[in-house]
């Protein structure tokens, strides 16, 4: 699988104003093995997404973290979007430790993206997870999130 990190974030951004807003910075997005997707996504460090303590908000944490899941989600299945529209179905994050500073969310498809595609060519709407976790620039893991997502058939 060949995936272009600049047009997974230039069409996360133009999709999404929300994340040029808080700043994001798209970081990685890179094929892992069995056509599974990474993206790296950075929540900068500035006054305007500290919370009550001087860290990332929780809401800019969410963001991020949710942000990060969408490109693995266009990443593996852009090519789909003339058949199916990808959305978030739920959202469940765990805030572990105090963040400080920047952070990065680290998000993986949980499934193999053909298993996802053969699901669609059956006429199914499939779901399916990405696992999301948010640490500090220095690797120490703040949150962890997983997102389900689907693939609604354009009908």
């Amino acid at each position: 699988m060949s995936i272009d990190s600049r047009q997974v974030a230039a069409g996360m951004l133009e999709a999404v104003p929300f994340a040029r807003t808080l700043g994001f910075e798209f970081v990685e997005v890179a094929p892992e093995a069995e056509g599974g997707v990474r993206a790296v996504v950075r929540l900068p460090d500035t006054p305007a997404t500290h919370n009550h303590v001087g860290g990332p908000h929780a809401g800019a944490m969410f963001t991020l973290g949710e942000t990060a899941s969408g490109a693995v989600v266009l990443a593996a299945f852009g090519q789909l979007l003339d058949r199916a529209v990808p959305l978030a179905v739920s959202a469940q994050i765990a805030y572990r430790k105090v963040a400080m500073g920047p952070v990065l969310a680290t998000a993986r498809l949980g499934r193999r993206p053909a298993d996802v595609i053969a699901e669609l060519d059956a006429g199914k709407r499939p779901e399916f997870p990405v696992e999301v976790e948010i640490s500090t620039e220095d690797g120490t893991p703040t949150s962890a999130m997983t997102v389900t997502w689907t693939l609604r058939p354009n009908r």
